[in-house]
C-alpha cells in the first residue's frame, strides 16, 4: 500500500507541476501570437494582374492592388477554401491612350460613375479629380474573355491620366 500511495503522489506531483507549466506555456503564446493584420498589404506586382487582364487593357503598369477571399478579408492565406470568392481590387495605368481607345468604343455606352466599396487601402492611390467612367456592357465582354468562369465586376477608366480602376470577384474552385 506504501509504493501505490508513493507513485500516487509522484503522479500528483507531477500533474500539479505540469498543469501550470502547460497552460503558462498556452498563455504566453496566445500573448505572443501575431494577430491579424488591421489591414492587407497593397501589391504593386504586375505579373498577375497583366496576366489576367492583358487581352481586355494590354499590359498595366503603376499598378496599386489587393487580391483576397472575399469571405475572409484580411485572413492569411495558406491554403485556399473551396469554392473561394477572390477579390481583385486596384488601380493601374495603362499605355497612353488606350483609355481614350476604350471610352470612345460605340458598342459600349459609357457613364459617369464614381468609385464604390473602395478598400481603406486603396484610397491614397486615387488622384482627385478623377473622371470616371464605366460601362456594364464593357465590362460583361471584357471580364468574359479568356475566362472559364465570368466573374462579377467592373472597370472605371479616366481616360485623362490612363488610369483603370478594376473591382471584380470570381470563384476559385
Amino acid at each position: 500500500m506504501g509504493a501505490q500511495r508513493g507513485h500516487t503522489s509522484r503522479r500528483g506531483l507531477l500533474l500539479g507541476l505540469g498543469a501550470p507549466l502547460l497552460l503558462g506555456g498556452a498563455g504566453l503564446t496566445y500573448v505572443l501570437w501575431p494577430e491579424k493584420a488591421a489591414g492587407m498589404k497593397v501589391r504593386t506586382d504586375l505579373e498577375p494582374l497583366n496576366r489576367r487582364f492583358w487581352t481586355a487593357l494590354g499590359d498595366v503598369s503603376d499598378a496599386h492592388w489587393l487580391g483576397y477571399d472575399a469571405d475572409e478579408p484580411g485572413a492569411p492565406r495558406t491554403v485556399p477554401s473551396p469554392d473561394s470568392r477572390v477579390r481583385l481590387v486596384g488601380l493601374a495605368h495603362l499605355k497612353a491612350g488606350t483609355a481614350k481607345r476604350i471610352l470612345r468604343d460605340q458598342a459600349h455606352k459609357f457613364e459617369v460613375t464614381t468609385l464604390s466599396a473602395l478598400p481603406a487601402e486603396l484610397k491614397p492611390f486615387v488622384p482627385s479629380g478623377a473622371g470616371w467612367q464605366s460601362s456594364e456592357t464593357y465590362n460583361k465582354a471584357a471580364l468574359a474573355e479568356g475566362l472559364d468562369v465570368i466573374p462579377s465586376g467592373s472597370f472605371c477608366f479616366d481616360g485623362i491620366r490612363d488610369l483603370v480602376y478594376f473591382d471584380y470577384t470570381f470563384l476559385y474552385t
